[in-house]
């Protein structure tokens, strides 16, 4: 199966698809992918979208990002979720040198867990019931609040953190693309030197300071998120194939 799956006007889109996990099960293809900014689809890209059968959109920008760069195209009975998840804004005046861009993400990870709570409990409950996918999880750049809702979606169903932190990763292949398409899209605009940038040491990072605060990325989930066990249970079932998994179209 093909993870990236090329669009003209898209650099990050990808299926979560294929990952070993729990119990000898994988996460199942075109079950849940991952994305870039979707207000930038058009053209020949709309076609090749729509042909994926997406239920679901979950866009985790905030709205005036959405206003300003625009939501995915409607679409007969898909389904539409702005969630914002990101409370404080990035000061990246604040990096320090020697601590270095993956460090200054995974805290800005960290603040997410704390700030999105309400909006992170809607996203896991929505892409745990079957009914809805395929799903495609997006914000700008598809890689800091999608990676972490990601990160914590392949946790929960038991992929290991090796194969967690190489999908966080997978972003930088697109990462010069992304940068000129910004640049043209916003000329003259500066950016900071981790513009773009999904360094593997910024998940590693987050997922042992996660673990560290809560005991494990479920615990987090069920104690501070408040999903149920069942929700938990029910994303498994159908994210998962495999010798314990039930087969759900």
């Amino acid at each position: 199966m093909i993870r990236h799956i090329e669009f003209t006007n898209l650099c990050n889109f990808r299926d979560v698809g294929g990952y070993a996990a729990r119990d000898g099960c994988t996460v199942r293809w075109q079950r849940l992918y991952r994305a870039d900014s979707l207000g930038w689809l058009a053209g020949d890209d709309l076609p090749a979208f729509r042909a994926l059968g997406v239920r679901t959109v979950i866009d985790l920008r905030h709205p005036y990002e959405v206003e300003r760069a625009g939501r995915v195209p409607e679409a007969e009975g898909q389904l539409y979720h702005n969630l914002p998840i990101e409370g404080r804004r990035w000061d990246v005046a604040a990096i320090v040198e020697a601590a270095g861009i993956a460090r200054y993400l995974a805290d800005r990870y960290l603040e997410v867990t704390e700030d999105g709570i309400d909006n992170l409990r809607t996203a896991l409950e929505t892409i745990s019931e079957a009914g809805n996918a395929p799903v495609v999880i997006h914000c700008a750049a598809g890689k800091d609040r999608t990676g972490l809702l990601t990160a914590l979606i392949l946790s929960l169903v038991g992929v290991g953190e090796d194969d967690i932190v190489a999908d966080y990763a997978l972003t930088g292949l697109a990462h010069d693309r992304f940068v000129a398409d910004w640049r043209r899209r916003h000329p003259g605009m500066q950016l900071w030197p981790g513009f773009g940038l999904a360094p593997a040491e910024a998940m590693r990072f987050f997922l042992a300071d996660l673990a560290l605060r809560h005991g494990s990325v479920e615990e987090y989930v069920t104690d501070v998120l408040r999903v149920s066990p069942d929700v938990i249970a029910e994303l498994r079932d159908h994210l998962l194939t495999g010798p314990d998994s039930k087969e759900r179209s």
